[in-house]
């Protein structure tokens, strides 16, 4: 069972540190959102703002994935949560005054995007360090874990604190959040790593996609990771809409249309599926999974429906996922870690800003509905890859 790597003493506090911090961050979405959207009705600059908060992923991606590799993993999480900290609580303080225009809500967030890109590749790279190899596949579904049951309960708690506090109050609680993941590090003592023979290496984006070259099976599944996070993109940008145009309920409700997501995926972390041996055909169902899922939901004629077809989705998401970021993880060695995951963190949250700025522009220029369905067309690309050409079964 994954849940067994929760008695680790060092995976232990990064597990909570990082679900604590994970929630802020739904608030912090939420609330931008939501922010956005009342400022604009705009889905499109919503879409604009999450494309501010991820688009440092894509620019500084070799020089964060050297980073990983060549400074102190654990050091360099803690400075970059600090960061994220003093920047998030800005922007909560301007809230809270009556300062945040639509410009300074998209600077603060490309800010924060800038401690984003250079903390993910080292908090997946660190992992290995956290838990023996044999554990590694259940810390990184664990990992995981910290993400989805953040994302069931964090928009929900956030879209509270919103229409019951104020969005001050969300940028506020997430700004706080960061702290929890800064105590966890300086409490966990990961083992020391080997010589990281990429360290001396000067960061350069060619240098890591030629790492990927001779690696079909690692380029495969890093296209995976990017089509799954395309797909569900709509859940974030297109919340507020379908909230207010589709179901004609309150904007907040879009935290509750991610929570549903969010739900499906703590539901997946929990049931065992089978067939380890055939990795990739496993990884293409729950793709279909996942994108049958978010055609459903674009799709619902009812509030009840959307919830049900987004927790279909969101158990494809993570099952697919998880196991895509596990044989990543099983197919690097350590002094490649960090540049490979920076990749990763490329694929899964470089492809956000794109992923946004489309989706909301096929949004306000054909409605809610018909973007979500688009989104969903990498999705069903990758699982016919996997279906028709798939990598060599087995390896891992």
């Amino acid at each position: 069972s994954a849940l067994g790597v929760l008695r680790e003493r060092n995976f232990a506090p990064f597990f909570v540190g990082n679900l604590l911090s994970n929630c802020g961050t739904w608030f912090q979405n939420i609330a931008q959102a939501l922010l956005i959207y009342r400022l604009t009705q705009s889905s499109f600059l919503v879409g604009v703002a999450n494309f501010a908060q991820f688009a440092a992923v894509i620019l500084l991606a070799p020089w964060a994935g050297a980073a990983a590799d060549r400074f102190d993993r654990r050091r360099l999480i803690v400075a970059t949560q600090v960061g994220a900290a003093l920047v998030t609580g800005a922007l909560a303080a301007l809230a809270a005054f009556g300062a945040d225009s639509v410009a300074v809500v998209i600077g603060l967030a490309l800010l924060l995007g800038i401690t984003t890109a250079f903390a993910t590749p080292a908090l997946q790279a660190v992992l290995p360090a956290l838990v023996p190899r044999e554990e590694l596949g259940a810390a990184v579904a664990m990992n995981s874990v910290t993400f989805n049951l953040a994302r069931a309960i964090g928009p929900v708690a956030g879209a509270l604190v919103v229409a019951r506090l104020g969005i001050p109050w969300a940028f506020g609680l997430n700004a706080l959040s960061y702290l929890a993941l800064i105590v966890a590090m300086l409490v966990v003592t990961p083992h020391p790593p080997p010589e990281r023979e990429g360290a001396k290496e000067k960061p350069r984006l060619r240098d890591s996609l030629r790492m990927l070259g001779a690696r079909r099976d690692l380029a495969v599944l890093l296209g995976v990771v990017a089509a799954v996070s395309i797909a569900l993109d709509p859940v974030t940008t297109l919340g507020p809409a379908f909230a207010t145009r589709v179901f004609h309920h309150s904007d907040t409700v879009a935290g509750y249309l991610i929570g549903a997501f969010g739900v499906g995926a703590v539901t997946a972390s929990v049931v065992p599926l089978g067939h380890p041996h055939r990795p990739y055909r496993l990884i293409a169902t729950m793709l279909g999974l996942l994108g049958t899922g978010m055609v459903g939901f674009a799709f619902s004629p009812v509030l009840g429906a959307a919830y049900a077809a987004l927790a279909v989705a969101g158990f494809g998401y993570l099952s697919g996922q998880t196991r895509a970021t596990t044989l990543l993880q099983l197919g690097v060695e350590d002094h490649e870690r960090g540049r490979i995951m920076a990749l990763w963190s490329m694929a899964f949250l470089g492809s956000r800003p794109v992923a946004s700025l489309l989706d909301g522009a096929i949004a306000s220029a054909a409605g809610p509905r018909v973007a979500t369905v688009a989104m969903t067309v990498p999705v069903f690309a990758a699982m016919g890859v996997l279906l028709l050409r798939p990598p060599r079964e087995g390896t891992s």
